[in-house]
This record gives structure tokens, sequence and C-alpha cells, in this order.
């Protein structure tokens, strides 16, 4: 008698593409990030492009943070691999929406927004705290210990 599987044509093509959505979990990291980012103030990202014309139409900057959060919060920190992710990972793939910055544009992104990265940062830790997932002295300490540490290493 013969073995019977499953179907499994690899060659199919599908009559409508799947939402990349219904590929990620229920409650996945990539959600919360989404969320998080599309509740904080963007406007210092956005007052860099204001009167940038048509020619300039820069990839949003929602996306470009999602991306490169999710990105540390997995630990992919060089722009390459993160390029390389939005290709790969559907997560990645979620995030950017159909976007695929080069390394080179995430890199720029980064180099160009560090006082607004930065600023995020302290959002984040505000919205964190409203949301008692973390105390503030904690993160003091540890700001202290590194700051000690970087220091040292001069």
């Amino acid at each position: 008698m013969p073995i019977s599987y499953l179907p499994y044509e690899p060659q199919q093509q599908m009559l409508l593409p799947h939402a990349l959505q219904d590929w990620l979990p229920e409650g996945h990291l990539a959600y919360y990030i989404s969320d998080t980012v599309d509740s904080l103030d963007l406007s210092g990202f956005h007052a860099r492009y204001a009167g940038g014309g048509p020619r300039n139409q820069p990839f949003h900057p929602a996306m470009m943070v999602k991306v490169l959060v999710y990105g540390y919060a997995t630990g992919v920190f060089s722009s390459r691999k993160l390029a390389r992710k939005l290709h790969e990972d559907v997560a990645f793939r979620v995030l950017a929406a159909g976007n695929y910055p080069a390394h080179r544009t995430l890199c720029d992104f980064r180099a160009f927004h560090l006082k607004e990265l930065s600023d995020l940062f302290v959002q984040v830790v505000k919205l964190a705290k409203e949301c008692g997932l973390v105390k503030l002295g904690t993160i003091a300490e540890r700001e202290h210990v590194s700051r000690w540490a970087n220091e040292q290493a001069k």
C-alpha cells in the first residue's frame, strides 16, 4: 500500500497573498513595539524632513524606528543585518510594511537622528514607569554604573 502524504507542492502559487500579520502569533514582541512606537512623539524625526519637496521622500520615521527598536530588542544591531532581516524575517517585514531600506539608509537614519533616538529612550522609560514595568531607581543605577565603566575604560 502506497504512503499517503499531505500535499507538498513548493512551486504552487497562491491565488491571493497572505497578510503578513497572519504569520505572527498574537502578542508577538513586534506588535508590542509597533504599538509603543505609535504612541510616542516622533515630531523631532518629522521636523528634519519638513519642506523637503517631492524629490525628498524618505522612509517613514515610525517604520524606521520600529525596525531599529525591534532589531535592538532581538540582538540585531548591524545595519547590514537589519537590511537582510527585512527580506528574511517575518516580524521585520510586518514592521516595515513592505519597505526595504538599504543598510546605508538604516545607518544614515541612525546617525542623523541620534538626539531624537535618545529622546525616545526617555519617553519609553516614562511609558514603562507608567505601566509599572520598571522602577526609575533601577535604570538610574544601571546608567550610573554604565557611565562609571566608560570612564574607567578611558
